[in-house]
């Protein structure tokens, strides 16, 4: 898989639809079960946020390589209003939905790497990777 796939998240089952592409693309590349079960935990979270927050925006996901290391890269992005305060939402517990407050958090645990760029009014994009053991 050299191509990034996209979708679109405007609408709940937009949701749906990030998930079961992350899940089949962690699948194609030959991630097990339990690492699916987390990319997908993971996108399901990034969509989430975008529904939730920006009304709009996309997940894109693609296969990557570094010398004989596979992985997967799922890029969140959407034009919303943006996170003011990038280091409160990294905090475990944290929420503005009233939800458990796992969020971000958890998605940098779930994932190997993780990085945010956010400006207020100017939306936010959210990069994370995870690497076949």
């Amino acid at each position: 898989m050299d191509t990034k796939s996209t979708v679109e998240i405007i609408t709940e089952w937009d949701i749906v639809a990030a998930r079961q592409l992350g899940r089949n693309e962690a699948k194609a590349i030959g991630f097990g079960v339990v690492d699916q079960a987390r990319i997908t935990t993971a996108i399901s979270e990034l969509a989430r946020n975008i529904y939730l927050y920006a009304r709009a925006g996309e997940i894109t996901i693609e296969q990557i390589s570094n010398g004989d290391k596979t992985g997967i890269r799922i890029v969140a992005k959407d034009k919303g209003p943006g996170i003011n305060n990038l280091k409160k939402v990294m905090e475990d517990g944290y929420s503005t939905s009233g939800g458990l407050g796992a969020g971000l958090p958890g998605v940098k645990r779930l994932m190997d790497s993780m990085d945010i760029q956010s400006s207020e009014g100017n939306g936010t994009i959210v990069v994370i990777e995870k690497w076949m053991q």
